[in-house]
């Protein structure tokens, strides 16, 4: 049977949102439909990992580790992790932002967040984090291999200013902050084993209350009939 693919960015919130949504994702291949994500999040990324890119990381802000920021936007893949799945394993896949540079051979991960992030999202992120380190420690073959990653964090940029330039150009401006994310494999992998109780199960789990794609997939079975 085929490999069950994980990817970081559904262990934030498409976990919390709605366990039948990830369930219906990875194990049956039923995405939910793809919105309209506003393409400005991801031009800003794009030019926070063009600026970045090469730049000692504690001349960025305070906080952040002793170390040179490496150019991101890198695909990783994870070798297959036994979760007790039937016979089925389970691999990591998805996309970091930018590696950092450490001495003595270690790496940082750290992912970049536009607006500001609450303290209740800041498990959630872990996560996401956990799993990019996982990868780079532990990859399949012919992917990249980085370790060990000592240091994990979120470089959070929060706009509060639009400045308008007088040759007809425009620029936003805010606050650019560091938050260091301590590195818990423990609690990962205890994760790891709560997702891997809700995909062994042979159907979906039910939907979560306030779900509104549930909701939605449900009224279309019963205007179907």
């Amino acid at each position: 049977m085929k490999e069950l693919k994980l990817s970081p960015s559904d262990f934030a919130f498409l976990w919390e949102e709605c366990k039948c949504c990830f369930y219906l994702k990875v194990v049956r291949g039923f995405d939910r439909p793809h919105t309209a994500f506003p393409r400005i999040f991801g031009v800003i990324d794009k030019a926070m990992t063009t600026c970045y890119s090469g730049m000692h990381a504690q001349a960025i802000t305070t906080g952040m580790p002793d170390g040179i920021i490496r150019s991101g936007q890198k695909w990783v893949r994870s070798r297959p992790i036994e979760l007790g799945i039937g016979n089925r394993a389970c691999s990591i896949s998805g996309r970091l932002d930018a590696l950092i540079e450490l001495g003595d051979d270690a790496y940082g991960v750290i992912d970049f967040k536009t607006s500001s992030v609450g303290g209740a999202h800041i498990p959630l992120y872990s996560r996401q984090l956990h799993a990019y380190a996982y990868a780079l420690e532990n990859p399949a073959p012919g992917q990249p291999a980085l370790g060990p990653i000592t240091k994990l964090g979120l470089l959070i940029f929060q706009p509060s200013a639009f400045v308008h330039h007088i040759d007809q150009t425009a620029t936003l401006a805010g606050e650019v902050r560091y938050v260091e994310i301590p590195r818990n494999d423990a609690a990962f992998f205890n994760f790891l084993h709560q997702v891997a109780a809700v995909l062994s199960q042979p159907v979906p789990p039910e939907p979560a209350p306030d779900c509104p794609w549930c909701a939605y997939r449900q009224d279309g079975r019963e205007f179907s009939m």
